[in-house]
């Protein structure tokens, strides 16, 4: 017959023993796989509509055509069993986004089902923008520019609202420019062609600007301004704008020294991660 007071000791190795049990079937369970890249904008979880993810992934190519960085932008319905971290070092590496010596790549990912302990926001940010695109910018963009969206459902404002604000903090480093393009390409930007470019960019950051004065814009961050959604909202109107001058004569198609949009063909330019970023949720 057991003694009494081994019983607290047994329940305690009991536990133990379940908690190692359980623990052996998380480990067994399957990791995730990592999603070709195709596109700069990867829904798998129908967060966006079909002209969501396309007018999102036009202005992410227009931007880096025009300044050679590469943000992509990638929603999985979860990182399960792995925390959001550790999924999205195996992106990164995987993907190698921004340019080989460079490092400009940044990872926006979103996994809507995660369980709040493993965080469903990450921003992954390239070795080569850190010094602009802090671990503490990181988090103060998850937490007080898409958050704020995506707690009102607003999935498509949260991520224009996002990748806005990380552009608006690439834009204050000095990185390399875009390799040459082709004579072809060169010749669309010249002339007048240009002056209808800048003219519509200077036009939309205004009407951006009035309207937020205004707050009635859907690209302002509900409830506050956090200082950044004006500047966001001027990137990606001012992308729309650009792009839709340019791509009459590019049908569509933009090319940069880190990878390449054209057709819908996507790649990364071979820059490097560290696990610099920052986790949400909302």
């Amino acid at each position: 017959m057991t003694k009494p007071a081994t019983m607290p000791f047994l329940r305690l190795l009991w536990a133990c023993a379940l908690a190692a049990l359980l623990a052996g079937q998380a480990l067994a369970q399957p990791l995730k796989d990592v999603p070709a890249l195709e596109a700069r904008v990867t829904d798998q979880a129908g967060m966006l509509t079909a002209d969501e993810r396309l007018r999102l992934e036009s202005v992410l190519a227009d931007y880096e055509a025009r300044t050679g960085s590469q943000i992509a932008v990638l929603i999985v319905r979860s990182t399960e069993p792995e925390a959001i971290e550790q999924y999205s070092i195996r992106v990164t590496d995987a993907w190698k986004l921004g340019r080989k010596g460079v490092d400009d790549g940044v990872l926006l990912l979103v996994a809507p089902d995660n369980p709040s302990s493993l965080r469903r926001l990450r921003i992954e940010a390239g070795r080569g923008v850190q010094g602009v695109l802090t671990d503490a910018q990181s988090k103060r963009i998850l937490q007080d520019t898409i958050a704020p969206h995506f707690r009102q459902k607003d999935w498509y404002g949260g991520l224009v609202a996002g990748v806005g604000a990380i552009a608006t903090l690439l834009n204050q480093e000095k990185f390399p420019a875009p390799q040459a393009k082709a004579q072809a390409e060169s010749d669309e930007v010249t002339g007048p062609g240009i002056i209808v470019a800048i003219f519509l960019l200077v036009m939309g950051v205004l009407v951006v600007r009035s309207a937020f004065r205004g707050g009635g814009n859907r690209l302002a961050r509900p409830g506050a301004n956090n200082g950044w959604d004006s500047g966001a909202a001027g990137f990606v109107l001012g992308s729309i704008l650009s792009n839709m001058e340019s791509g009459r004569h590019r049908g569509g198609g933009f090319s940069s020294g880190g990878g390449g949009f054209s057709g819908g063909g996507f790649s990364g330019g071979g820059g490097s991660f560290d696990g610099g970023g920052a986790s949400g949720d909302w």
